[in-house]
C-alpha cells in the first residue's frame, strides 16, 4: 500500500474503491490526448503514487485490452483503445446485460434522467442526431 492509499479518507480502511485507481489512470490518459509513459501518467495523477504502482495499473489495463502501448526508449507509452464516451457506453452495456430484468433497469435509468438528457435520448432513439447516420429507432420512440 502506498502513502496516498494509507493516508487518504477513502473508505473505512483508507483504501480506494475497487477500480478507482484504474479510472484515474484512464482519465489522465484521456485528458492527455496522446500516448503517455508511466512517469508522465504518474505526474498527471494527484498525490504521490509510487512509479511501480502506476506501472502495475498500466500493465493491468493493457492486459485487459483497454490500452495499447508502443515502445518508447526502454519502456512504453500507453494510450486508451477507446475514447471516454465509448468506454462509458461499453460499461453501461455490461451493467445492463448483467441485470435480470432489462426493462426495469431501463425504466429506472430513464426515470432518473435530467430533462436535457431525456431530450437527447429521445432524439437519439428517433434517429434525429446528426451522428447517427440514419434512423436508429428500430420502432422505438
Amino acid at each position: 500500500m502506498d502513502e496516498r492509499e494509507a493516508g487518504g479518507a477513502r473508505g473505512t480502511a483508507g483504501r480506494r474503491a475497487r477500480g478507482e485507481l484504474e479510472s484515474e489512470v484512464l482519465a489522465a490518459l484521456w485528458a492527455a490526448g496522446g500516448p503517455l509513459t508511466a512517469g508522465q501518467v504518474r505526474e498527471a495523477l494527484p498525490g504521490d503514487l509510487a512509479y511501480t504502482t502506476v506501472l502495475t495499473i498500466l500493465s493491468r489495463l493493457h492486459d485487459k485490452e483497454m490500452l495499447v502501448r508502443q515502445r518508447e526508449g526502454r519502456g512504453y507509452a500507453y494510450e486508451p483503445v477507446r475514447d471516454e464516451a465509448s468506454h462509458t457506453a461499453q460499461r453501461m452495456r455490461s451493467l445492463l446485460e448483467g441485470g435480470s430484468d432489462r426493462e426495469a433497469v431501463l425504466a429506472h435509468f430513464v426515470s432518473e434522467l435530467s430533462e436535457h438528457d431525456e431530450h437527447v435520448l429521445h432524439q437519439l432513439l428517433s434517429g434525429h442526431d446528426a451522428r447517427s447516420g440514419g434512423d436508429c429507432s428500430g420502432g422505438r420512440a
